[in-house]
């Protein structure tokens, strides 16, 4: 995730602290130690959430720099991934690529290449209206030698795509789903921003973009949902959902002037400035976000696991209300 924040200094700028070298090698020396054991769902298969979160967010992924070596193995897992999962591509491949530049001033531009990992399942119902379920794959690489292995940010949500389509492919909806792993949020939304403009499909039949980033570690069993000042209408499908989900999800970190207004700061802002209606779902992760010891063994996993089942809870929601509330489905941002 892309948060801003004054307070928080980015870690591809900033230098590490001893406290977090430290913290480093605690949690690597942790890492022979017995396979965690979460809560099992009845929605889908949470040894194997676990594994894909491992995975995505293990070392020798690099950190998964977009236009990387480390970001290309990861993607490669995951295109395996949405095909096991039961997601099919638009086309002949998942992958979409895209290009953007990077450079300060009159500097030196530097051309760097993206790579959306993008698939649906067909509704039952009515197929051409499409939910978009979306989370970013990308991470900020390697610091100062250091790697930085975003377990939480993103692979948390990346890895969820699979157990999301795993339900939605076993249990289909009645309008098709969209699974988009998008690369280069860490740059600025590039992935998402390339994805809108070029969608896979027409821009009005897309009904809503439910979009995940950083859902993994929170002790504390809070989810916000973030999108609901801008777009009140969307607020009576959250509160419903709010009343089934197992972990606290609360509305919130989205008004202006807030001290951590992350209207701006994921995916889902690219749809919603193309007028598409957006949430974005994630917690308060301070103390890790962006840190190097944003690392598998120290993610909340009983809370991940009901994070995802509360996703799907989300996609059962919009799906069920989609075709009730008009030919654009949910009311579209202004």
């Amino acid at each position: 995730m892309t948060r801003r924040s004054s307070w928080r200094v980015r870690a591809a700028t900033a230098s590490l602290s001893l406290i977090s070298i430290m913290l480093v090698a605690i949690v690597a020396a942790s890492r022979q130690s017995a396979a965690p054991v979460a809560r099992r769902s009845d929605l889908f298969d949470s040894a194997q959430l676990l594994q894909d979160l491992r995975v995505l967010s293990a070392d020798d992924m690099q950190g998964r720099r977009v236009d990387t070596a480390g970001g290309a193995k990861a993607r490669a897992y995951l295109l395996r991934r949405f095909k096991a999962s039961g997601i099919t591509p638009f086309g002949s491949t998942f992958d979409e690529a895209f290009t953007f530049t990077m450079g300060r001033g009159g500097g030196t531009q530097t051309t760097v290449h993206g790579v959306n990992v993008v698939g649906h399942i067909d509704g039952t119902k009515t197929p051409g209206r499409y939910i978009v379920v979306s989370a970013h794959y990308d991470h900020l690489g390697i610091q100062s030698g250091v790697v930085y292995d975003g377990a939480d940010d993103n692979a948390s949500g990346a890895a969820a795509l699979c157990s999301v389509a795993a339900y939605v492919a076993a249990h289909r909806t009645a309008n098709s789903v969209i699974f988009v792993a998008f690369d280069g949020e860490e740059e600025g939304l590039r992935g998402a921003q390339a994805f809108v403009k070029a969608p896979p499909v027409a821009a009005g039949s897309i009904g809503i973009d439910l979009n995940m980033d950083m859902i993994g570690r929170d002790p504390n069993d809070k989810l916000f949902v973030v999108g609901i000042y801008r777009q009140p209408s969307l607020r009576p499908f959250v509160e419903h959902v709010a009343a089934r989900a197992p972990v606290k999800l609360l509305i919130g970190h989205d008004t202006p002037g807030e001290k951590e207004d992350w209207t701006d700061e994921s995916d889902h802002y690219a749809f919603m400035q193309s007028h598409i209606p957006a949430l974005y779902f994630g917690v308060e992760d301070f103390d890790q976000h962006h840190q190097p010891t944003d690392k598998f063994e120290t993610m909340t996993f009983d809370f991940y696991v009901r994070a995802v089942e509360t996703m799907i809870l989300a996609v059962q929601e919009f799906d069920a209300h989609l075709n009730a509330v008009g030919a654009g489905g949910v009311p579209r941002p202004s």
